[in-house]
């Protein structure tokens, strides 16, 4: 058996599995819109957290030194 036929036989059985397989999984999209979504609401968490630890640092008297 020549390399071309064991080639061709190789190539054109994975292509005929390829097109038995229907189920090939989702599209991307919905991925894509779930991940900006998490990192969206990430961003907005870590926003709140900061100003809320910005607020209660400005609470802290100053300090003064001891005589």
């Amino acid at each position: 058996m020549s390399i071309l036929t064991y080639l061709h036989v190789v190539v054109t059985t994975r292509f005929a599995e390829l097109r038995r397989d229907g189920e090939r999984g989702d599209s991307p999209v919905p991925t894509a819109v779930i991940i900006f979504g998490l990192v969206f609401v990430a961003t907005i968490v870590t926003g709140l957290a900061l100003g809320k630890a910005n607020d209660w640092m400005k609470a802290i008297p100053a300090h003064t030194n001891p005589k």
